[in-house]
């Protein structure tokens, strides 16, 4: 697991390699998710990049399958033309 910066002001491919190795599962709990379904809460949807690291570390600790809930997305064009990269 590795600290992070704050996601604001990042662009999509920044984001994405800020959050990569930030999440794990502890080994005592992967026999908890390995075979299950599993809901990933996020508040708000962005580029996507936190939603997939962690999907992805809970599918490689053997979660059968991870949905996602959001409370709010991001989409292109919410923004000024020249903040677009700072999304």
């Amino acid at each position: 697991m590795k600290r992070t910066r704050q996601q604001v002001g990042l662009g999509q491919t920044e984001r994405a390699e800020n959050v990569r190795g930030a999440f794990r599962v502890p080994d005592r709990r992967k026999p908890e998710i390995r075979g299950r379904a599993v809901m990933l809460v996020d508040d708000v949807y962005t580029t996507g990049a936190t939603v997939s690291a962690a999907a992805r570390t809970l599918k490689r600790a053997g979660a059968a399958r991870v949905d996602v809930l959001t409370f709010a997305r991001v989409l292109p064009g919410d923004f000024l033309p020249e903040d677009q990269e700072l999304i």
